[in-house]
């Protein structure tokens, strides 16, 4: 299975001729063409993580990819879609797809707090979504941990990371930051998984990552 960031929140998975796509955001270039579209998930309604055209593009050329997502998303598309909740698992073509957490990490107590679901994709590849749901008792190999947000606070976010103990990791969901405070951030999740013994690896769009 291999794994390819691509700017801020979307990541691509690619495993036997297959992908998966996650979160489509509006911070994100237009994906390339993909040949086997095996489902897409959608961790909440937020459009850093997911807009129409974005969708729109996958359907067209795939038009039976089930995608993943909360009830909010599901009701504001034009497309069909399945609802899913923490604890649920699911199939997307060969992909395993469980989901944790439930709630978006607050933001201010004037914003209110949407759902957000976590996935974790065949038992090895975890993505939080704008949370810090620690997917509880898994052991996760490779860990998207958010590096940035205007809910997060980096050291809570290396305090998930300590919680999680993931063999391998790298930071997403950090379209926000400058080059300086993008390694600054780094940095900090990078000593977060060293704690564990795991390797955290800077990944920037376009790059990928092989479990």
């Amino acid at each position: 299975m291999r794994v390819i960031k691509h700017e801020h929140a979307t990541l691509r998975v690619e495993k036997d001729g297959s992908t998966l796509v996650v979160d489509p955001g509006s911070f994100t270039s237009a994906l390339p063409a993909i040949d086997d579209l095996a489902g897409i998930v959608v961790t909440h309604e937020h459009p850093d993580h997911w807009v129409p055209e974005q969708i729109r593009a996958l359907r067209e050329r795939h038009p039976r990819a089930p995608l993943f997502t909360t009830q909010a998303v599901a009701d504001a598309l034009d497309v069909g879609a399945t609802v899913v909740a923490p604890g649920e698992v699911v199939a997307a073509g060969a992909f395993r797809l469980e989901f944790f957490g439930g709630r978006h990490n607050e933001i201010h107590s004037s914003i209110p707090i949407v759902d957000n679901v976590g996935v974790l994709v065949d038992d090895a590849l975890y993505y939080p979504g704008d949370s810090y749901a620690v997917p509880e008792g898994r052991e996760v190999a490779v860990l998207a941990a958010p590096a940035s947000a205007p809910w997060l606070k980096i050291g809570e976010a290396m305090d998930f990371v300590l919680a999680v103990q993931p063999r391998q990791a790298f930071g997403t969901h950090d379209g926000l930051l400058t080059a300086a405070g993008l390694a600054m951030h780094r940095s900090r999740l990078r000593w977060a998984t060293e704690q564990g013994g795991g390797t955290f690896h800077d990944l920037d769009a376009g790059d990928s990552l092989t479990l």
